[in-house]
C-alpha cells in the first residue's frame, strides 16, 4: 500500500467523507481501506487528524434489530445504577464521580 494522499482542512475533494460524514448520511466504511487522509492544523502541536472514506464504497447502515435496542436498553441502564448504593440515580453516573452524587458527597445537605 502507498502512501495516502493528504489533503488540508476543507479541500478535500467531493466523494471522499469522514466516518461522521457518511453516518450523516446513513452510510458505513462497510471494511474498505482508508482512501485519504484530512488535516488541520494546530499551533504549536501536531495536526488535527481525520481519515477519508470513498462515499461510492460506502455501504448502508446497519438497521437496528429487537436485539440490539434491548441490548442497547439495559447498557444504558447500568450506566444509572450506583455500584455503592444499588439505586438507580435517574442518570447516568459520571465516570469523574464512579458512585451517585449523593454517594460521592454524603455530607453535603441537598435543600428540599
Amino acid at each position: 500500500m502507498g502512501a495516502l494522499p493528504v489533503y488540508r482542512w476543507k479541500f478535500a475533494p467531493d466523494g471522499l467523507a469522514t466516518r461522521r460524514q457518511l453516518r450523516a448520511r446513513g452510510l458505513r466504511p462497510g471494511g474498505q481501506d482508508v482512501a485519504a487522509q484530512l488535516e488541520r492544523p494546530r499551533r504549536r502541536r501536531e495536526p488535527l487528524v481525520a481519515y477519508l472514506y470513498r462515499v461510492d464504497q460506502a455501504k448502508p447502515v446497519r438497521p437496528m434489530t429487537p436485539g440490539r435496542w434491548a441490548a442497547l436498553a439495559k447498557a444504558n441502564a447500568a450506566r444509572r445504577i450506583c455500584p455503592q448504593c444499588s439505586r438507580d440515580a435517574g442518570y447516568v453516573i459520571p465516570a469523574s464521580l464512579g458512585t451517585c452524587v449523593t454517594c460521592a458527597y454524603p455530607d453535603t445537605q441537598h435543600a428540599a
